[in-house]
């Protein structure tokens, strides 16, 4: 299926607008005005505007690009697995930013990048077993904020997500041009968004008509998907279809198989990263024994977009623009 030009030319064109914003100068004259800002639930106070910060992983370091904050930047984190990077809007921020590891996130490189600040997020950089947390940052003198798409939300020790996926792309946008003094930009961004996914809304079907559509991340044995936090819930609801997974009190989460074969899903979307390709992931299911019947095999309704569409990342309303050109073809 061919994806929709005018979509992606729409999204490129807004971003691009601002690939090579300049960070007004003036932030610095706030370096010693503390920003308190709402992150996870709970209120941080960051004492001056950061002039080195590390970002973990492709979404998150994108939502820095979008911003114009490239020279705010040290550095970023993640691996190469992540797609073609020199054709997207942000290809100036990856050409000035430097590339610290294709590992993952540590102190070490951190404080190696002299950083006065970590971007990241639980299970994308934070983690507990690692000893890398906002916590042991702090006491190393650096700062941190955590993309509330992972926010812990205490209903197990794993399980992640706060809000909407949009509503937490749209409240990172918003207290990072608080914090870094360009509220404009990230208003710019937001209504451009917020036009872009209400656009592909209206051509949705009615709710009664809409597909049912099973996010496949990974996995053989068991099946990695999106429950109702993670970016896909809201990407498959806003482009005219029902996430199968949604009622899932979590973000990212495993699943067993014959859960998805009960709720037989029409269209199946292929989160394409890592070393396992799309097209094998799409053979998997053409050719696992349990799912002949599920209605998406039967039709071979299978489509893919890249990881950093389906996580947290200014590419959602891109990819709400293209499955949903996709979800309305028959």
């Amino acid at each position: 299926m061919r994806k929709p030009v005018a979509a992606v030319l729409s999204v490129a064109a807004l971003v691009t607008a601002g690939c090579g914003a300049q960070v007004d100068t003036s932030s610095d004259a706030k370096a010693t005005t503390s920003v308190t800002l709402t992150n996870c639930g709970k209120k941080v106070t960051y004492d001056k505007v950061p002039s080195r910060m590390v970002t973990n992983d492709v979404g998150i370091t994108e939502l820095m690009f979008a911003l114009g904050l490239e020279d705010r930047m040290a550095g970023f984190v993640m691996p190469d697995d992540k797609g073609d990077l020199g054709g997207v809007p942000w290809k100036d921020g990856y050409d000035k930013v430097p590339w610290l590891s294709k590992d993952q996130v540590t102190k070490e490189n951190v404080l190696d990048a002299r950083a006065d600040m970590v971007f990241a997020g639980w299970n994308y950089g934070f983690r507990e077993d690692a000893g890398f947390t906002p916590d042991a940052l702090r006491k190393l003198g650096v700062s941190s904020y955590v993309l509330t798409e992972s926010c812990r939300n205490g209903r197990t020790d794993t399980s992640r997500g706060i809000m909407p996926s949009l509503e937490a792309l749209y409240t990172d946008l918003t207290n990072l041009g608080r914090l870094f003094g360009v509220e404009d930009r990230a208003a710019e961004l937001i209504a451009g968004f917020q036009k872009q996914v209400a656009d592909v809304e209206a051509k949705a079907p009615k709710r009664a008509d809409r597909p049912k559509v099973f996010l496949y991340d990974s996995g053989e044995d068991q099946p990695f998907t999106s429950g109702r936090y993670a970016a896909p819930d809201q990407i498959i609801g806003k482009a005219g279809g029902v996430n199968v997974m949604h009622d899932l009190e979590d973000s990212w989460t495993t699943v067993g198989w014959e859960t998805v074969v009960e709720r037989n899903p029409d269209v199946i979307v292929i989160c394409d990263y890592g070393d396992v390709g799309a097209e094998q992931k799409k053979r998997f299911p053409l050719s696992y024994a349990p799912l002949r019947n599920v209605s998406a095999v039967k039709r071979q309704r299978i489509f893919t977009l890249d990881y950093v569409d389906l996580v947290e990342s200014p590419r959602n309303p891109s990819a709400i623009a293209r499955l949903g050109a996709y979800l309305r073809t028959r």
